[in-house]
């Protein structure tokens, strides 16, 4: 298909960035804008139904398997065979794509890069548009970079030792209001996917591999299916075979999670797996079952491990459900940080990660993400001593896995309870993500954990939850928003010492707090974090 002229209504509106035409160029924005004029439409009418099934659920409060695609959960079906870039993805390590961690991350000996322009990135225009050229740089062998502070270089190994790449676009509700076409915003996701697609695919076919996506924040299969008819038409705007994009799904979402088996048929021809996301997964919980009373009402987020009934009930049904259709079934995160200064914490987190790595192996996981270079051996480790020479164990089918639609939402099977503590740390951890965000980065260390947006979803939707069921924690105190403000107040206050005040005044410490308590105060509860800091984002 030869490509139209890049439309006269396009508009970059942004300060100019060193070498942004390598990324921006007429023909690029002219692919966007046709996915744009394309799509968008349908995008925007998902965005509605995600509205009206949340008013669903909170006239019910349950979910069940949809009837009408019960034909296709009974029907005999595969997905694509995986390409051979992506049939080993034993571990996978997750990052922006800022020029250091491109490097870092390709190199680390993990099997998949997760290049991720969605939670771990925030969506600065620099962000946005450097990611981009970054990874062509990647591509095209030409990317360096030597720390200023320590006078460390960092330059790629030889190809066959350089994970593959699997990028993440941003998720459907997310507006990029620096490039607008026909006089609206482009969604993020059409923005993300668009310029990286369009200047790679042909690129990462020659490097004997292709374009290939993490999707995130998927909620249902009608969802899947537009992602499926923009691969098809991508792929034949830029000329090059029908089935060359690969797509894994993040089921992320708690009704997601009740329409795998049809979130992997749409994708069918362009399916390489299901990932298990833990945090924005529990996120979805309590927003969709926030006005569910107390047996909806999740505990402190550390207690909820991936051994919590409900928990153990979605991994399994995901590792069924993917190998059933010949697909990969992808672990979670394992966030932890290593410390160089405290061999008794490293010894503690790294024994943890190995026994959850050493579960998902053991439950027929093909592969797990990790954060940190230092995890990918621990991870590797796990999965070596189970599938020792074998790309995957797509063949261990767990037909022994039965979950009934309840099982799910069992929330209250799980023992544990919310506590002061819990909102202590959900003030503590949402202020200084929100912070770090709004100075435009996505990947946070904090307290030795590796954050991104999901954490603060979780976080700030925790005390929202915890208010408005009025939690009486285990001290005594009941959850209050004057409760909330007054942690928050605190927390504010902690860090002002800690940080001193040349530092907090340098810092939109106020500006986090601020928004944090909007978003965990408002009965109005809002449908993202990011959309109203998105408003505040400077860049």
């Amino acid at each position: 298909m030869s490509a139209p002229a890049p439309s006269p209504l396009a508009i970059v509106d942004a300060e100019p960035l060193p070498r942004q035409d390598e990324v921006l160029t007429d023909a690029a924005l002219a692919f966007v804008a046709e996915l744009h004029r394309n799509f968008t439409g349908r995008r925007d009418e998902l965005l509605t139904r995600r509205k009206d099934r949340r008013a669903e659920i909170a006239s019910t409060s349950t979910l069940d398997f949809r009837p009408e695609t019960a034909e296709i959960r009974a029907a005999d079906w595969k997905v694509a065979p995986a390409p051979a870039a992506l049939n080993d993805r034993r571990v996978e390590i997750t990052g922006p794509t800022d020029r250091k961690m491109t490097i870092n991350a390709l190199n680390s000996g993990a099997k998949v890069w997760l290049a991720d322009f969605e939670d771990a990135s925030a969506p600065t225009w620099e962000n946005v548009v450097l990611g981009q050229l970054n990874l062509i740089d990647a591509y095209e062998r030409r990317i360096d970079f030597t720390d200023a502070r320590s006078g460390k270089s960092y330059a790629l190994k030889d190809a066959d030792q350089l994970a593959t790449v699997v990028m993440r676009p941003r998720g459907w509700h997310l507006e990029e209001r620096h490039l607008q076409f026909d006089g609206r915003p482009v969604p993020g996701a059409l923005v993300d996917f668009g310029l990286y697609f369009f200047h790679n695919a042909q690129r990462l076919i020659d490097l004997g591999k292709g374009p290939y996506f993490y999707l995130p924040k998927t909620e249902s299969y009608l969802e899947a299916r537009l992602w499926n008819d923009i691969f098809v038409f991508a792929q034949d705007y830029v000329g090059i075979p029908q089935g060359t994009v690969r797509a894994t799904v993040l089921i992320e979402t708690i009704t997601a999670a009740y329409e795998m088996e049809e979130i992997l048929f749409e994708l069918k021809d362009h399916a390489a797996g299901l990932n298990a996301g833990r945090w924005d997964y529990l996120f979805s919980i309590v927003k969709n079952f926030r006005d569910g009373g107390a047996k909806f009402v999740l505990p402190d987020r550390n207690a909820v491990t991936m051994t919590a009934p409900f928990m153990r009930a979605y991994t399994e049904l995901l590792v069924r459900t993917c190998h059933k259709r010949g697909a990969h079934a992808i672990g979670g995160m394992a966030a932890f940080i290593p410390s160089r200064r405290d061999a008794e914490v490293n010894k503690v987190a790294f024994e943890k990660v190995k026994a959850d790595k050493d579960r998902e192996a053991g439950d027929g996981f093909d592969g797990s993400w990790v954060a940190h270079p230092d995890l990918v051996p621990i991870a590797m480790a796990s999965f070596d001593a189970v599938l020792g020479d074998k790309p995957n164990q797509k063949d261990r089918l767990r037909e022994d896995v039965s979950v009934a639609p309840g099982d799910l939402i069992a929330i209250d099977s799980l023992d544990a309870k919310p506590t002061y503590a819990g909102l202590v740390s959900a003030v503590q951890v949402g202020t200084r993500y929100i912070e770090a965000w709004l100075r435009g980065l996505g990947a946070v260390a904090i307290f030795n954990l590796m954050e991104d947006a999901a954490t603060a979803e979780i976080s700030r939707s925790q005390i929202w939850q915890w208010i408005n069921a009025e939690v009486v924690f285990e001290n005594g105190e009941k959850a209050t928003a004057e409760l909330a403000r007054k942690v928050a107040a605190e927390e504010l206050a902690a860090i002002r010492a800690e940080i001193g005040e040349e530092a907090f005044a340098a810092g939109k410490w106020q500006q986090a707090h601020d928004l944090l308590l909007k978003v965990s105060l408002d009965a109005d509860y809002a449908d993202f974090l990011t959309l109203p800091a998105y408003d505040q984002l400077v860049g």
